[in-house]
């Protein structure tokens, strides 16, 4: 009987693990970084949301240039609103919307989701769930932050913001705390305070500030690529029809807030943060997560049902070599993209936004971990 609860719980251990990318059990390696986002989802938010929708992808895309020890990073982002109404008191107003996770279309999905409501705004708490409920890495050698953005006092709630923050770095976790207002009333409100105990970075930011969106010659064919990258994956098994529909709304999402929002997501898409082999055949077959001739036709694509097993490899080896060219593609208009938009931001630099913020402070903690940028 023993036997045969070990074995069930197994079998549903590993079929969890393999179908539904919100749960990771691949924090193995030493060149990690987790990032927890902690967004404040009370009435007066509405910009910050915005902000995070529309600089997701940018972020993302500057971190895809981080290495340690001459290998990749590997990526994971967890998602936490807090300060919301609906969300029941006892819960503390607050809820995990996603855990630790590299699909970044569910991240994209979540944000656009997000409604503000106002409520009662408990950091320390958050905090505290953050610290407890994510599956953080063991390993200190390894970037561990999280970053929270709210406008009340960093005081509120049952749980004190000093003992929360105690136990973040304790457990190797920074606190970066960004207040969405003015620098001064932030201070005073304690929200440097908590990023000091926890060997973090306070920053203040305008979160209604209006988003310079920057057109390069670039935008129009790196879009186009982004879009016909979408016809090299493959999806297969439960989940993947309803996966590869997400990727086409996020990208749909993307498009309706500017041009260059697209641009850098088609960027994202051409990179190695974007990783999809839980729905995707090209990724799972790269990754050695399944193997093509113990699949059922019930689990294929239509055009793959009727295929041999020589064909159905050939067939997979030929999207990933179109992929692989389609995103060299991109990754070489992105360069001179990079040169023309530097140029062009030295006019309309804005260093108060959230990715600004986020990206300038990922860059230093990063490096004393030892990861290098390109």
């Amino acid at each position: 009987m023993k036997s045969l609860v070990l074995l069930v719980s197994f079998f549903f251990y590993s079929f969890f693990t393999q179908t539904n990318q919100i749960v990771e059990s691949k924090l193995s390696k030493n060149n990690t970084i987790q990032l927890a986002l902690l967004l404040d989802t009370s009435g007066s938010m509405d910009g910050l949301i915005e902000q995070a929708k529309s600089q997701l992808w940018k972020i993302v895309n500057e971190l895809a240039t981080s290495k340690k020890d001459g290998e990749k990073v590997e990526l994971y982002v967890a998602l936490y609103e807090y300060g919301k109404q609906s969300i029941p008191a006892d819960e503390g107003y607050l809820r995990n919307i996603v855990p630790f996770t590299q699909d970044l279309d569910l991240i994209s999905d979540e944000l656009f989701k997000l409604k503000t409501d106002g409520g009662e705004e408990y950091c320390g708490k958050v905090i505290l769930s953050a610290v407890n409920n994510l599956q953080w890495k063991k390993s200190n050698d390894e970037l561990k932050i999280i970053f929270i953005a709210g406008n009340e006092p960093f005081t509120q709630g049952d749980v004190d913001y000093k003992e929360a923050c105690k136990k973040s770095v304790k457990n190797g976790i920074v606190v970066n705390t960004i207040f969405c207002g003015n620098y001064d009333e932030g201070v005073q409100t304690m929200w440097k305070d908590g990023a000091d105990i926890s060997d973090g970075k306070y920053m203040n930011i305008d979160h209604n500030a209006e988003i310079v969106h920057i057109e390069a010659p670039q935008d129009d064919e790196i879009i186009k690529l982004g879009q016909e990258l979408n016809k090299t994956y493959i999806a297969f098994g439960n989940y993947g029809k309803e996966k590869k529909d997400l990727q086409a709304e996020q990208d749909a999402n993307s498009i309706s807030l500017s041009n260059e929002v697209m641009v850098q997501r088609s960027v994202t898409k051409s990179g190695g943060h974007y990783k999809n082999s839980t729905w995707d055949l090209v990724d799972a077959k790269k990754e050695g997560t399944i193997k093509i001739e113990e699949l059922k036709d019930e689990e294929l694509p239509d055009e793959m049902k009727k295929m041999s097993v020589p064909e159905r490899k050939s067939y997979l080896d030929k999207k990933e070599k179109e992929r692989s060219q389609i995103q060299d593609k991109i990754n070489k208009l992105n360069d001179e993209r990079s040169k023309y938009v530097a140029k062009k931001m030295l006019e309309n630099k804005n260093d108060n936004t959230l990715d600004a913020v986020m990206i300038k402070t990922i860059r230093e903690q990063a490096k004393q971990k030892n990861y290098k940028f390109e």
